[in-house]
């Protein structure tokens, strides 16, 4: 009943989100909530294409192209280069004006997603962010389930603001592109559904290393791949190796200081 009324809220916000367009690009990993907001996507009858931005090595290249193969769906793939990449970084830089490392790797990464979208022809872009948030994906909600019910929810509350603040940056970075990224499952009414769900739909415990687990029966249902179903967390950062690369430079350029 409730993986039911979760999969016809999941529809409803990313119709909601979809609106009148008649193609949608994809910020796309290859992993449990992207996969799934692919799949859903299939339904609508527009024009989808999946984008996966990451270096040569990434997990995210081999990953997404697997399954975007299984998947049967248009895949694009942008390869980084360090060359590029060092010149660029200055630009979003400036424009997301953040001391956080991680919200500036994310903003690298929607930068270069918006870029590709644009030069792909496609002026929306969505994301499956909000499920980490909603369902407890990061790590750090194993620490926070000792905590209690409150513990969780206050760390919840925490991470959406973050993700709030997150993509007002992130528009700060696609615009000039002439793109919008939207977030379907960031809406006012997706939001209050998913908090409505019991924790223990979510996480088990303070060992589980897998959480999001109504999410997971529902990707599981709705036929999407099962290594992209059961892939635990991989941030986009990291994934990418964006982390590791700007992490690089960021070395190099102190060095020279």
């Amino acid at each position: 009943m409730l993986l039911r009324i979760l999969k016809t809220a999941v529809f409803a916000a990313v119709e909601q989100a979809i609106g009148n367009e008649t193609s949608i690009a994809i910020a796309f990993s290859g992993g449990l909530d992207s996969s799934l907001l692919a799949q859903m996507c299939k339904g609508f009858g527009i024009d989808v294409i999946l984008l996966t931005v990451g270096f040569s090595a990434s997990h995210d290249i081999s990953f997404s192209r697997e399954i975007a193969s299984i998947m049967n769906l248009p895949h694009k793939i942008l390869k980084l280069d360090s060359e590029r990449f060092q010149k660029d970084i200055d630009q979003i830089c400036n424009k997301v004006k953040c001391n956080i490392t991680s919200h500036i790797e994310n903003c690298i990464g929607f930068f270069y997603i918006g870029k590709f979208a644009h030069a792909n022809g496609y002026r929306t872009v969505l994301t499956a962010n909000g499920c980490d948030e909603l369902f407890c994906g990061y790590d750090k909600f194993r620490s926070a389930y000792n905590q209690g019910i409150a513990g969780l929810v206050k760390l919840m509350e925490e991470k959406l603001e973050n993700e709030f603040v997150l993509m007002q940056e992130i528009d700060s970075v696609v615009k000039e592109f002439g793109v919008r990224v939207k977030h379907p499952f960031l809406s006012p009414d997706f939001i209050s559904f998913a908090k409505s769900i019991p924790v223990n739909q979510k996480i088990n415990g303070s060992n589980d290393l897998v959480r999001k687990h109504i999410l997971r029966q529902l990707a599981v249902s709705m036929k999407v791949p099962h290594q992209s179903a059961m892939q635990r967390k991989k941030a986009l950062q990291y994934s990418s190796l964006i982390h590791r690369n700007f992490c690089k430079l960021d070395r190099i350029t102190t060095t020279l200081k």
